[in-house]
């Protein structure tokens, strides 16, 4: 694997941004943050005209198309500068999730081959299965998340290879970003997990303890994409995507009781996914190290989203 080096971030002010995938949890923070200074346009099917709405409350331009449909993007301004790509069907229909995420990604890179760079946000779920050995880029892929999503790991991977593939023809720079857990006060699976404690669900966890992934808050990946950008290559530039410091499921559940008196309860089950604990020491040299320790996006995810859940001592 090539060495890298940290680059100076893309200036984003003025420049014309696509975000596709903008209502999700993880995207709808970049396009607030990004339509404040550039000219931001987001794609979804937008079936929801609240959605739509939503997206132009917040400064940007919502484009109605589907990148399982090849015919609408046509609609997406030819002058893009930046692509941001979130989206991701999971629909559990192998015909219609491999369409979307490999071909969708592979039709909308076709249709902007002037595009200066494109960031797609693959997944940990790439990964085989390895126990609590940190996943590198180079490591072992697998249908990691098929006892859940049978058609999300393999749609990943098959993404990936388009986006390689175009990146290398059109000569367009890409980067290939494996996230790990994305969270902050727009919700994320420490959210959920929450959540099941409070209605006393189970939370499933794999038996080979603890359960280790790296939380991932808004704050270190708004500010990480500028330099996800500028890290781009026509090779397309593939790097782990996650907080620097790893942590487990049963760590931030403990955490969470510690902030709400809630206990968790956890249920093994052997067929469930386990550790996905990423290397990040590609990361800490191509963008740099993240900043938010999980405790304190934690606790600010708490107090945003469920500040009535926590003990008084906690509530600021």
């Amino acid at each position: 694997m090539t060495d890298t080096v940290t680059r100076a971030p893309i200036d984003l002010a003025g420049k014309r941004l696509l975000i596709t995938g903008p209502t999700g949890q993880v995207a709808l923070p970049v396009v607030a943050a990004y339509a404040k200074t550039a000219e931001v346009f987001a794609l979804a099917r937008f079936k929801r005209e609240e959605d739509a709405a939503q997206i132009r409350g917040l400064g940007a331009v919502p484009i109605k198309a589907d990148l399982g449909d090849a015919a609408s993007l046509r609609q997406v301004p030819a002058d893009i500068d930046y692509v941001l790509n979130f989206a991701v069907a999971k629909s559990g229909t192998w015909a219609v999730d491999l369409r979307a995420n490999a071909e969708g990604i592979g039709d909308l890179m076709m249709q902007l081959p002037r595009a200066r760079a494109v960031v797609h946000f693959s997944s940990g779920a790439v990964y085989a299965y390895g126990g609590h050995a940190p996943r590198r880029e180079d490591s072992a892929l697998g249908d990691n998340h098929r006892s859940l999503f049978p058609t999300y790991s393999i749609s990943k991977i098959a993404a990936e290879t388009v986006v390689r593939f175009c990146a290398r023809r059109l000569g367009v720079p890409a980067t290939i970003a494996r996230l790990s857990v994305p969270y902050g006060t727009n919700g994320g699976w420490p959210f959920y997990h929450l959540l099941m404690m409070r209605q006393g669900i189970p939370i499933i966890v794999h038996p080979e303890r603890p359960n280790l992934y790296n939380l991932l808050h808004e704050d270190d990946y708004l500010e990480k994409i500028p330099r996800l950008l500028a890290a781009a290559s026509v090779d397309a530039t593939t790097v782990n995507f996650g907080g620097s410091e790893p942590t487990s499921i049963e760590e931030w559940c403990g955490y969470l009781q510690e902030l709400t008196g809630l206990v968790p309860k956890f249920q093994e089950d052997p067929e469930t996914f386990g550790s996905l604990c990423l290397d990040t020491e590609r990361m800490n040299r191509l963008i740099g190290p993240t900043r938010v320790d999980w405790r304190d996006g934690i606790l600010r995810m708490v107090r945003h989203l469920a500040p009535d859940a926590l003990k008084p001592a906690y509530r600021g």
